[in-house]
């Protein structure tokens, strides 16, 4: 039986191996292909302690279907995303469940459509899986292994101007999933000075969890960008495809400031673009785009939806709170890496401190998302529907309600069971106050 809770709207993720196992991954292999039509199948995976016995079971799944697999190894994500948009493979899945606690895994699935790549979505696959009805008179296909990172790095590389960027101190931490084999093939190639920590793949997640904005998880580098006087740093997810730049005082940058960050840039190099933010990013976001000579572009929350109000759009680039960012020239998809290098530039050419930059971007008070573990999801968002039936409410995603001196959005989680609000006001003051209020109708018993 196959467990239907694992087939989410971006993704196939759930808790190994009670909600996702070996056989599991087997019939999702011969599913991909039988969705897809897919003959050339790229395969990376991640440093979770699954991902091996997965990816044996996955790539079984596949061949019994008639396709080839090219087995990249242990990658970052955005490797996968890479090889399938430069190399003559037809589609991709990496095994990996992100920014998840070390119990999960999943899949990330794209398929080659012309010029362009299309996110194959969990959802999407879940009728073939549960069906089951596969054929057994099919040629197996090989397995033939990839090496991706020559052209990789020249790719990553290719974005950015290494004689522009300063010889910084800058401390990275890989948090122990697979950013650190990217970092440590460009390190030297870098100007700048790279303490680099956890950068040994490890899916026990020793030194902090895989997900940068929980908490704790960025105590290290604080104690590290101390230590070394470092300029700042930069932290990376799981899987390498989320990163968070961390100023000189070892405090988190909020994504949707970097993201302003690099808007600036791409604007001043393409005048006019679209560039896509979601539902959550500060009001700051399209206020700023649009003061540069952009084109905002509001999306829903999710990387594969910002993804997809860029492509819609033809945009530069989008990027989202929760640290993913993606560029038109990097076939639309998202990349820690690429992100890492512009923002080296970046800043290198802004000649302040990365907290007065954060600062110059952050003209309004904003909370870091908060999470809440209820049953009644759909009838607090009722609730909050009809207390706040005075301001400006949209739908985009979960709800939006809008005033002249703040906002808020409370939405369901798609790949957690949870809860989230994130709050914005003019003030810290009336940011507080509003917290407080919300708080208090969300727990109500």
């Amino acid at each position: 039986m196959v467990n239907p809770t694992i087939f989410k709207s971006y993704d196939i993720r759930g808790v190994y191996p009670n909600e996702l196992n070996e056989e599991t991954a087997r019939a999702i292999g011969r599913g991909f292909v039988k969705y897809t039509g897919a003959k050339k199948v790229a395969v990376g995976q991640d440093a979770r302690l699954s991902s091996p016995a997965l990816f044996k079971s996955l790539v079984k799944g596949i061949t019994e279907e008639g396709a080839n697999v090219y087995n990249l190894g242990q990658v970052p994500t955005e490797c996968l995303y890479f090889s399938v948009g430069v190399y003559a493979f037809d589609a991709g899945i990496m095994i990996t469940a992100s920014h998840n606690p070390k119990e999960y895994n999943g899949f990330k699935m794209i398929k080659k459509n012309g010029d362009n790549i299309d996110w194959i979505r969990g959802e999407d696959l879940r009728a073939i899986v549960e069906d089951g009805n596969f054929k057994n008179d099919i040629t197996k296909g090989a397995i033939e292994r990839k090496d991706i990172w020559p052209d990789y790095v020249k790719h990553i590389l290719s974005f950015v101007n290494l004689e522009k960027i300063k010889n910084f101190k800058v401390a990275v931490d890989a948090s122990n999933g697979v950013a650190g084999l990217a970092v440590s093939k460009i390190g030297d190639k870098l100007p700048a000075k790279i303490f680099l920590l956890n950068y040994e793949p490890d899916g026990d997640f020793p030194n902090h969890s895989p997900n940068p904005l929980l908490a704790g998880s960025t105590d290290q580098i604080k104690k590290e960008i101390e230590k070394e006087g470092a300029d700042f740093g930069f932290i990376f997810d799981g899987d390498g495809d989320r990163i968070f730049l961390v100023d000189e005082n070892g405090w988190l940058v909020r994504a949707d400031v970097a993201l302003l960050l690099l808007a600036k840039y791409f604007l001043q190099k393409n005048p006019g673009s679209a560039i896509a933010y979601n539902a959550i990013c500060s009001k700051a976001a399209p206020e700023l785009i649009k003061k540069w000579g952009g084109k905002p572009i509001r999306t829903k929350i999710g990387f594969v939806n910002v993804r997809a109000g860029l492509l819609e759009n033809n945009g530069i680039m989008g990027g989202e709170p929760s640290g993913h960012y993606c560029f038109r020239d990097n076939y639309f998809m998202d990349s820690g890496m690429i992100s890492f290098l512009i923002l080296l530039q970046i800043i290198s050419e802004e000649h302040k401190k990365v907290s007065e930059i954060a600062q110059e971007l952050s003209p309004y008070a904003k909370s870091s998302e908060i999470n809440f573990e209820i049953a009644n999801k759909e009838e607090i968002l009722n609730k909050i529907k009809e207390k706040y039936a005075d301001g400006k409410q949209d739908y985009l995603d979960g709800i939006t309600v809008e005033y002249n001196n703040w906002w808020f959005n409370a939405r369901v989680s798609q790949t957690e069971p949870l809860l989230r609000l994130t709050i914005e006001a003019d003030t810290k003051d009336l940011l507080e106050e509003k917290q407080k209020e919300l708080r208090a109708l969300i727990t109500a018993k």
